[in-house]
């Protein structure tokens, strides 16, 4: 082996990180997870695309991130590097093109999917284009994976992973955790205020929030909806909300930061999700925590998972029932309140400690079912490793060193190991194997039952 093959315990190979002017809530979820195994006493670095707004090498809370590449060439740049360093285990993060880690890699991959993108495809490479994707992602990339493990954030994206040929007793569902919201100045906007959160691209479909504006301006002639996001669509949205006529009732308000994005929920009545797709929808949950409900569309998948329909906000089918949708909540007071208040109870169910937890504990099955943890240098254990990272997070180690994060996990996240990952059994003693069920889910209420409104 080359001497810094022992360098790296876990490489994750992504598109973009949390800095990129096109990060979202995939990007966050990345790096919570590298943190937190980071945290844990494991090396963990973090290969992705180069961009203007951060230096091509930095320390990132312990995660060693190296930026190479642009949009496409960073799929050579992360081939490139897998063969070069041979890191323990690959965090394959394949955001619909895949980065065919298991071609360049001898020790595990695992493939994170946040969401499959069946209808994107078309939307931002045209039909020929777009079918070359899709080809890519629903033929050769199940393939290819065939033996790797699979993690993803919501039961919608699994069922669609299973209809690709991905198989059950792979694939295990470890959704997104949240932090707990900043302390805010911002008080809730005494006039109707719509908020769209996200990158400026065309599958997120922001014109249907600007629709809806122009149609709710006759009843609530003081209603306002506030963009706030970067992307290339920018320009087209723009035009379209001339087009409208609703220029004084749209603001642009660009990049913000954690405490002005925080701020500016706050300020919100309503949380507005339009988007073609989403494997969670992590600004559902920030929204939640101000008591701010979320209209979405049923058929953007993980959406079913971070909207409760009906209890945390309303889930629709077509712009038309959109419009209708966001008028009622904006009509009816108590209605909107009532849903606020558990978006607020449901997003404080979901914590990032979990969520490493439960990641860890998919990395370590993949390093226990290959050679790796026969072969591996007995001084420096993966698997014990991950071992102490499912312990850490769960808040079960007191020798930490201030890394772990200790105390009742919040509701749906209980019961320490057993709590995190419903298809998973450990055992005394020896190596601890682990068995995961057809789709094993860490959310004790990953299939909830709705209440009401009024609850």
């Amino acid at each position: 082996m080359p001497s810094g093959s022992a360098e790296i315990d876990v490489l994750f190979v992504n598109w973009r990180d949390s800095s990129h002017p096109e990060g979202g809530g995939s990007e966050r979820y990345v790096h919570r997870m590298a943190e937190g195994l980071s945290a844990a006493g494991l090396r963990v670095t973090l290969l992705c695309a180069a961009h203007d707004r951060a230096p091509a090498e930095e320390d990132v809370n312990g995660v060693r991130v190296v930026r190479r590449g642009g949009r496409f060439t960073v799929y050579l740049q992360a081939a490139a590097f897998v063969r070069r360093h041979r890191p323990r285990l690959v965090v394959d993060v394949q955001n619909g093109l895949p980065f065919l880690s298991p071609l360049v890699s001898r020790t595990p991959v695992v493939d994170l999917v946040h969401h499959v993108h069946r209808e994107q495809w078309p939307i931002v490479f045209g039909r020929f284009g777009g079918a070359i994707g899709w080809w890519l992602e629903s033929r050769v990339a199940p393939w290819l994976y065939r033996r790797s493990r699979y993690v993803t954030v919501s039961r919608a994206t699994a069922d669609e992973l299973i209809g690709l040929g991905v198989d059950a007793d792979r694939l295990t569902i470890v959704p997104n955790g949240i932090e707990p919201a900043p302390a805010v100045h911002a008080q809730r906007s005494p006039t109707p205020r719509l908020v769209v959160l996200g990158r400026l691209v065309p599958h997120k479909r922001v014109e249907h929030a600007v629709e809806v504006v122009a149609r709710l301006r006759h009843r609530w002639p003081d209603i306002r909806l506030s963009i706030v996001g970067e992307g290339w669509w920018g320009e087209e949205l723009r035009a379209e909300v001339d087009r409208l006529g609703v220029t004084d009732l749209v603001e642009f308000q660009g990049f913000l930061d954690e405490q002005a994005k925080h701020e500016e929920l706050a300020r919100a009545w309503v949380h507005l999700c339009p988007s073609v797709k989403e494997g969670w929808g992590l600004v559902v949950s920030e929204a939640g925590h101000h008591e701010v409900p979320t209209v979405g569309y049923r058929s953007a998948g993980g959406l079913c998972e971070s909207v409760l329909d009906g209890s945390t906000g309303l889930l629709v089918e077509d712009l038309e029932e959109f419009a209708a949708a966001v008028e009622r909540l904006v009509a009816e007071e108590a209605t909107r309140h009532a849903m606020g208040r558990a978006a607020a109870r449901h997003a404080a169910s979901f914590s990032w400690p979990a969520s490493v937890s439960a990641f860890a504990v998919v990395l370590r099955a993949a390093a226990e079912g290959s050679a790796l943890a026969v072969v591996e240098d007995v001084r420096r254990p993966l698997t014990g490793l991950l071992d102490r990272v499912v312990r850490v997070h769960s808040g079960l180690d007191t020798g930490d060193g201030g890394h772990g994060e200790t105390g009742t996990a919040p509701e749906g996240q209980q019961n320490g190991d057993q709590g995190l990952h419903r298809g998973t059994r450990f055992h005394e003693g020896g190596r601890r194997p682990v068995t995961v069920e057809a789709v094993a889910v860490i959310h004790n209420t990953a299939t909830p039952q709705t209440p009401s409104a009024s609850a």
